[in-house]
């Protein structure tokens, strides 16, 4: 009887720790990285296949140095023209800022920066997507790996953007700053995107996976947190493999396990060892030796369920939230099927 009365404390404890969900709509978002134009038909019809109405492109990069100051790189190449109207797919332009740049800049060049920014989305939205469904681009995206000391900067660059563009203005929110912040600053933005991934520095633990490890991210969650603005959340639904060459680091590839068996044999956990000579072409020509170790990095499906469920226990979103998944390429269809990546979507709203 004693056992039986502890069980029902017990079960009663755990069901007063969770939070109750209340999303009950959610909008089915993509990230597109790639500076290159790899959107085809393929994409688009598993778009429509999982109902997909949003993509967040990735427009350009901003770094800084000497003599040029701050600069635009990795423009992409993508066109609304491929998107077909009817589709109703709506791009949401996307900038990622370097946070070194805020070391060297003052006030007064952020604010010529921000004008850039501003004017360059413009420039883009008119040269590259006047044909999209929605042209004129209700939100724009700003992703930064913001620090403690360089917040003011970077919190200042997001007020001019806010002003000079009179756009929704949403950014990129760390797990480290979503738990602190207090330390960390609450950004001056309409609403942000809690990215949920690339909790470990991908060299540092070379037993762990650097993308997604759910141990990692209940760490930085906690059911009476009330974040003060709207969260939406970002997952990832990539893989990558890290590259050792004579047991030092020679670089990352976009393979996933099942590509790297066709020229290795798994040693251990995420690990393969190079069996044959292979050259591979992906962005460059990489060049396998026979004795090269390969880490390799994804995220299955049971994983991810487990992560939506750790989330909706311990994040307080709204009734409608934006779900995004990075990253959008000819590969993401092929690692998870329409039933699995349509399910990520729906179980925020069981």
């Amino acid at each position: 009887m004693k056992l039986l009365f502890l069980g029902i404390v017990s079960s009663l404890f755990l069901i007063s720790c969770t939070r109750d969900n209340k999303v009950k709509s959610v909008d089915r978002a993509f990230y597109y990285w790639s500076s290159n134009n790899d959107y085809n038909d393929n994409i688009k019809s598993n778009l429509k296949k999982v109902k997909s109405k949003k993509i967040y492109v990735k427009y350009f990069e901003v770094d800084y140095s000497e003599p040029m100051g701050n600069f635009p790189y990795n423009k992409t190449d993508f066109y609304s023209y491929d998107i077909d109207i009817e589709d109703s797919i709506s791009i949401i332009p996307t900038i990622f800022i370097k946070n070194e740049i805020f070391k060297h800049n003052t006030n007064a060049s952020i604010d010529k920066l921000a004008d850039n920014i501003v004017f360059l989305v413009d420039k883009y939205n008119k040269e590259k997507f006047q044909n999209a469904y929605n042209n004129d681009f209700n939100e724009i995206q700003i992703d930064c790996d913001w620090t403690k000391s360089t917040k003011e900067k970077y919190f200042y660059l997001l007020k001019k953007i806010k002003q000079l563009s009179k756009k929704e203005i949403s950014c990129t929110l760390r797990l480290y700053p979503y738990k602190y912040p207090n330390d960390m600053g609450i950004p001056p933005v309409d609403k942000v995107t809690l990215m949920c991934y690339n909790l470990l520095k991908p060299l540092s633990e070379k037993d762990k996976n650097s993308i997604l490890e759910v141990t990692e991210l209940k760490k930085y969650l906690n059911k009476f947190r009330e974040y003060p603005l709207h969260l939406d959340i970002a997952l990832p639904i990539f893989s990558w493999s890290h590259v050792y060459q004579n047991n030092q680091f020679s670089g990352l590839i976009n393979l996933n396990s099942k590509e790297v068996l066709g020229f290795a044999k798994r040693t251990k956990p995420l690990w393969y060892e190079v069996t044959k000579d292979t050259t591979i072409y992906s962005n460059n020509q990489f060049y396998f030796r026979v004795g090269d170790q390969i880490k390799c990095e994804e995220v299955t499906s049971k994983v991810l369920d487990e992560t939506i469920t750790v989330i909706k226990q311990n994040v307080a979103l709204d009734e409608t939230t934006t779900i995004i998944f990075f990253n959008l390429d000819d590969k993401t269809f092929n690692r998870y099927n329409h039933a699995e990546i349509t399910n990520f979507y729906d179980s925020f709203t069981k």
